[in-house]
């Protein structure tokens, strides 16, 4: 049977309409608010945090503090532990934080995946003492927090940081977790099958994201200063499982491997890479190290490899995430931190926003009740979104127009025409018809 086809051209304008008031992002619209990001934030309420390293006793004390302190904003909980039995630490930053609200997206940032790569790790923690100590008297992050969750998990590899040493740029001494396995060549990988053995941070991180949708992710790295977007893996990895040689000569190759949304991949990283103070120069970090145009590379085209988490993220669930490298430095002496803070800052948020850009809705039936596990496909893109089990879906989108097909066991699948404007998300609604309610109909 063919699929019904409704058109909807939507334009929702911001005068007039209580959703797009509601969503309404001052950086997608070129609205001045009233507080600049640049500028030093004032922090006197919030538990005290120095720019220096903190171990993970540390870390743990300033977490549980911020979460005592702030907690109409915060909440604190462990995704699990690591291999000598650290928490993985995650840290919401919401108006709501303790349940998911309907219809508003979740978001998350993963820094220091690799042990010695200490940067990321110290940023989330300024970051979540940035956010909950502008709400008050920041219009953009309070529009950000009122209509966003943002989930923040400032150490992945707590126990390759434990043995890393401020000051070292270039080894990769505590890189590995403490069984010695790189944790971002640990997942599953849709190019060529990944045989090493999953390690409990991984397999934590793979559940925490099965249980919660998220629609955009950033992980945090160093050693380079770029943002790289998915495809990591190429399609010709596939040929190359059994010969010794292929994989040597592949390693050496630098063809983009291209997502279906590399479109918005590109846009995702000059985000950051923009909003960062230096990252869109394109600089080599050393003499004979790659320079990147714009701060951006394909992330195969500066090397592939297999297991990575942006493209297990994006392939398996639907999340968007790009790497984000940030330091030149590994790990830098602790007195650079206040630079790579006011660098990244600006970046680190105005990405999140970006959340907030295409199209979402909710796919319900005749009785508008939610449509669960529903695929979202939009024409053109060969990757599959699903909705929650509110029937919520989102789809980060540049503007244009679009056709989307959305379809679930036991319904008549429906055909969607959208456009995508830049100022605001669209909202699609869609109802999808029980296909045994319409045979009972052609049947009376």
């Amino acid at each position: 049977m063919e699929a019904r086809k409704n058109i909807f051209l939507i334009y929702f304008l911001l005068a007039g309409s209580t959703f797009a008031q509601s969503f309404h992002n001052p950086s997608l619209n070129g609205e001045e608010t009233s507080t600049n990001l640049g500028e030093v934030e004032s922090r006197e309420n919030a538990p005290d945090l120095e720019f220096q390293y903190h171990d993970h006793d540390q870390m743990t004390r300033y977490l549980r503090a911020v979460s005592a302190k702030y907690p109409e904003l915060t909440a604190l909980y462990s995704i699990g532990k690591s291999v000598q039995g650290r928490d993985l630490w995650v840290m919401v930053v919401s108006v709501s934080p303790y349940e998911h609200m309907i219809g508003k997206p979740d978001v998350k940032y993963v820094a220091n995946i690799h042990g010695n790569e200490a940067v990321g790790r110290e940023l989330l923690l300024h970051l979540i003492q940035y956010l909950v100590t502008s709400y008050a008297t920041d219009p953009y992050v309070k529009w950000l927090l009122d209509n966003t969750r943002i989930h923040l998990m400032p150490s992945m590899n707590p126990d390759g940081f434990a043995i890393s040493r401020e000051g070292q740029c270039d080894t990769i001494h505590g890189r590995h977790n403490a069984r010695r396995h790189d944790l971002n060549r640990n997942f599953p990988d849709f190019f060529k099958a990944n045989t090493k053995q999953p390690q409990p941070e991984t397999e934590a991180v793979k559940q925490w994201i099965s249980k919660i949708q998220f629609v955009l992710s950033g992980s945090l790295h160093g050693g380079a200063l770029v943002a790289s977007y998915p495809f990591d893996n190429t399609p010709s990895s596939r040929i190359c499982r059994s010969s010794v040689l292929c994989s040597v000569f592949q390693n050496y190759e630098h063809t983009p491997s291209i997502s279906p949304d590399d479109d918005v991949f590109k846009h995702l990283s000059l985000v950051y890479s923009k909003n960062h103070a230096k990252m869109s120069r394109g600089v080599s970090c050393k003499s004979g190290s790659p320079r990147f145009e714009n701060g951006i590379t394909n992330g195969a085209a500066w090397y592939p490899l297999t297991g990575g988490m942006q493209d297990y993220n994006y392939l398996w669930h639907g999340c968007m995430e790009v790497t984000l490298e940030i330091s030149c430095c590994k790990y830098p002496p602790a007195h650079e931190l206040p630079k790579y803070w006011q660098d990244n800052k600006q970046s680190l948020i105005k990405y999140l926003a970006e959340v907030h850009r295409g199209a979402h809705g909710f796919v319900m039936d005749e009785n508008n009740n939610p449509v669960e596990r529903a695929a979202i496909k939009i024409k053109g893109r060969d990757v599959n979104y699903h909705t929650t089990n509110f029937g919520e879906f989102w789809r980060i989108l540049l503007p244009g127009t679009y056709r989307m097909d959305i379809s679930a066991e036991g319904y008549l699948p429906q055909e969607v025409e959208f456009i995508v404007i830049d100022s605001h998300p669209t909202l699609l609604n869609v109802t999808l018809r029980s296909a045994k309610f319409l045979l009972r109909t052609n049947n009376a």
